[in-house]
């Protein structure tokens, strides 16, 4: 139901794009790039390339310099493309010291990622991708991640150490009309250095408390002269866990990464270049140990919760009802815990110069294998000793796009799309002594015996098998009328069939037909209630078009204005998981309205670079992870659902200024209202479940999402002097990102709202001009904030926390060749 009219929609657009008269503004993007980037492999969707290209510009000109890039199959400046992007070059990484996504979302305000475990990662653009919930594997999130061009299909996969990067673009609003996949909130483009004909070397090693070290190379050069050259590059990060696990006494939430990447890159003739990239990642950590942040034992009407968690642990005379101090960072957990991962695969993109256009191909094969652990109560008793899904997905992309390469006035981009994947999960759930007396109520007809019978030593196994076929066909066109005014046209038809089945089986427990026929019954009935067999498959095939459109006018040399509407689209899901009854296993598409003004402009001969962007986005049949427990258990299942409707509506602001070739400024913020429009049978919370099962979320802010968020930043440096015939500068860089409060539950209970908190980095060193040296000590987290990643209530009144990393602080030296 759409309770929003046009023309509230157009005021307040222009409201936003209004909103700071005095200066022409820049299109939202979080820019700090490099000189003379090219964003060579630009991400899909809705005007995709055209995205890229405009923030680019914007905000990685903090430094004064023009910002080039090839989004759009061209070299362009950013500040010339109409559309929203962040930015963030080599140079802004090395800086900060920002190597990984969780990382890089804290000078990317409109971009939020937080992770209860590397699977379980979400991550949001202008509050939107995905819901704060377990990932269900028969559903796609709604922000693409891309690294080289390769859309990457599990969110898991973007957790990896990122290696030897040119660049990040981060895209806004929904994507599929230039290339690759279909999504509807946005994309996140990477792109890696490419092989160089010239001899290369950089590298660098860093050391911090916490026993942090990581090790980082890259080395470049011809194999063959102006025909064949090769670039190798890796990286090595190892630290010590946060946590302390007083039952195991010992760390965890420690940190293990290896990645390496290779590339040849193949130059015949000056018309041809084709590129192999092969790479492989391992990750492990021994986590995730929840720590308890809260307890309440009554509802919110002062009502007392029954079979709460104190009455539970009251059980149990060996059993301490846990302390409540999250930020002593120590939890009990007593099973085994783990997030391990692998990650690999091999790609490789054809580029001819036909002319009058470029033909491009894109070929990639990916792997990604998830061996998790986790202990599913959180306490020292075995209650939960298994509840984990691993998955091995593999995938298979082909692109295929041809841009035009001439001076008219028409240019353009048409290509064709397919993906395949497939997710084969593993779930384990087992129960371990403790589970009977744990669980069962007080007032429970059914007595212990029955209860112990069926849970001690009970296991079950599911198997599921999500696939996916997707076909798609992709053109945008931009059409100059004048010099100074351009439509822009996209369209994209997408053929995707899913399919998939799921199987639960009982493999461990007490013999049931070894009990009295009325025990058994009882038994049975119970595990039918925490893991009933069940078997069944389910399909579908889908049929969409999406389309952009997009009217930028340069009403100055320096000052540009747009105004976009583009239609997304994204695929329906596949609940492949232990369904309630009634609940149906297809899950219906997402169609996504979006609406964008913006102005870019840059001042005083480019050393001021303003963008300012709003935004209004309709979402129908928004996909959706309910998480609920299972009644009279300690138990959670999951599965997607639709609900009727989403809106996100905002501004988002952008300021660089560089006074000189020694000092860069930047600060960029966010506003987002994003709220369910219509959602009257949301679950309930768990203060309130004495009240109902359901309650009316319509209005309520989307769980995860901050409603302002910014970041300021800057870089200093000044002459030292000379040093072995080279030119030494000391420098400093510090930045400061900010959130407002926000949720993180899908019931949007009172005890799952994260506090606002503030997190500044800061790094001072001195190094050479030509890179030979540069030794910097760093600091992140500078003033020890404790904060919250999420916090999960349950209905036994317990509150588990992920917490947000301590300060730490260490050296790391460079040099380049």
């Amino acid at each position: 139901m759409n309770r929003f009219s046009p023309d509230h929609r157009l005021k307040f657009l222009l409201g936003a794009a209004l909103l700071l008269p005095a200066a022409p503004a820049f299109a939202a993007e979080t820019t700090i790039a490099d000189t003379n980037i090219e964003a060579e492999g630009e991400v899909a969707d809705e005007g995709s390339a055209a995205t890229a290209v405009a923030a680019a510009s914007a905000a990685a000109s903090y430094d004064g310099a023009e910002i080039i890039v090839s989004a759009r199959r061209r070299d362009e400046s950013a500040q010339d493309v109409p559309i929203a992007l962040s930015v963030v070059g080599a140079s802004q990484l090395e800086a900060t010291g920002n190597y990984s996504l969780t990382q890089i979302q804290q000078i990317v305000p409109s971009l939020q990622v937080f992770s209860f475990n590397p699977r379980n990662t979400n991550i949001n653009i202008r509050g939107l991708g995905s819901n704060v919930a377990l990932t269900n594997d028969g559903l796609e999130n709604g922000v693409g991640f891309y690294v080289d061009n390769v859309y990457y299909g599990r969110v898991g996969q973007s957790q990896f150490d990122l290696v030897d990067l040119q660049q990040i673009e981060v895209l806004r609003g929904p994507q599929g009309t230039l290339f690759g996949k279909n999504t509807t909130s946005g994309a996140i483009n990477i792109t890696s250095r490419k092989p160089s004909f010239d001899p290369e070397f950089s590298g660098e090693a860093s050391v911090g408390d916490y026993g942090y070290y990581q090790l980082r190379g890259s080395a470049s050069g011809a194999l063959i002269d102006d025909l064949l050259a090769v670039r190798v590059s890796g990286s090595v990060t190892e630290r010590r866990g946060f946590l302390y696990n007083d039952t195991q006494n010992e760390r965890a939430q420690d940190y293990s990464n290896w990645s390496v990447r290779g590339q040849l890159l193949f130059t015949p003739t000056a018309d041809l270049e084709v590129r192999i990239i092969g790479d492989f990642a391992r990750q492990k950590q021994n986590h995730v140990l929840n720590v308890f942040a809260d307890y309440f034992g009554t509802y919110a009407n002062g009502a007392a919760i029954p079979n709460s968690f104190a009455e539970r642990a009251e059980r149990f005379p060996g059993y301490s009802f846990p302390t409540i101090d999250p930020f002593a960072r120590r939890g009990e957990a007593d099973s085994h815990y783990q997030s391990n991962m692998d990650g690999y695969g091999v790609s490789g993109q054809v580029d001819w110069n036909v002319g009058a256009a470029k033909l491009t191909s894109i070929t990639a094969y990916r792997w990604w294998d998830w061996n998790p652990a986790n202990d599913g109560d959180s306490t020292s008793l075995p209650v939960i000793v298994k509840a984990q899904q691993a998955n091995r997905q593999r995938q298979f992309s082909q692109e295929l796009r041809l841009a035009s390469d001439s001076d008219g006035p028409i240019d353009y981009v048409v290509g064709a799309y397919y993906f395949w994947q497939v997710i084969r999960g593993k779930g384990a759930s087992a129960y371990g002594p403790a589970a009977a007396l744990w669980n069962r109520p007080a007032t429970s007809p059914i007595p212990l015996a029955a209860w112990d019978a069926a849970l001690n030593g009970f296991e079950a196994n599911s198997t599921s098998d999500p696939r996916t076929k997707s076909y798609a066909l992709f053109g945008q066109l931009d059409w100059k009328f004048t010099d100074r005014l351009t439509l822009t046209a996209g369209l994209r038809y997408t053929h995707e069939k899913k399919s998939g089945s799921f199987t639960q089986i009982h493999v461990a427990g007490v013999d049931l037909s070894t009990l009295p026929a009325g025990l058994a019954a009882q038994a049975a009935a119970l595990r039918a209630q925490f893991n009933p067999v069940t078997s069944y498959s389910t399909g579908f095939t889908d049929n969409s078009v999406s389309g952009l459109a997009t009217l930028s006018w340069q009403f100055s040399d320096d000052a540009l204005a747009y105004a976009s509407y583009s239609r997304g689209n994204k695929s329906g899901g596949l609940n492949l998981t232990n369904l309630p009854a009634g609940i149906d296993p297809d899950v219906a598409p997402e169609k996504v309205d979006s609406y964008e003004l913006g102005i870019k402009s840059q001042w005083f001969d480019k050393a001021v670079t303003f963008n300012v962007a709003g935004y209004w986005t309709e979402i129908s049949d928004y996909q959706t992870a309910i998480t609920e427990q299972v009644p009279n258990t300690i138990n959670v299942r999951q599965y997607i659902a639709n609900i009727p409707g989403v809106r996100s509506r905002g501004v988002e602001g952008d300021l660089s200024f560089a006074p000189s070739e020694r000092a860069s400024f930047y600060a960029s913020v966010a506003y987002a209202d994003t709220t369910y429009s219509d959602y009257p049978n949301a679950p309930q919370a768990p203060e309130r479940l004495n009240v109902s099962g359901i309650q009316d979320l319509t209005g309520a802010q989307l769980p995860g999402v901050p409603k302002f968020t910014y970041t300021l930043g800057g870089d200093v440096s000044a002459p030292l002097g000379n040093l072995g015939g080279r030119d030494l500068s000391i420098y400093a860089h510090a930045d400061y990102s900010h959130r407002s409060t926000f949720n993180t539950s899908s019931s949007d209970s009172l005890y799952a709202d994260v506090p606002a908190y503030g997190i500044a980095n800061a790094r001072l060193g001195f190094k050479t001009d030509d890179g030979l040296f540069d030794l910097s000590l760093w600091a992140r987290n500078l003033f020890d904030e404790d904060y919250f990643q999420t916090l999960s209530p349950g209905v036994t009144g317990i509150v588990t926390a992920l917490i947000g990393e301590p300060r730490t602080i260490g050296a790391t030296l460079r040099t380049k060749l």
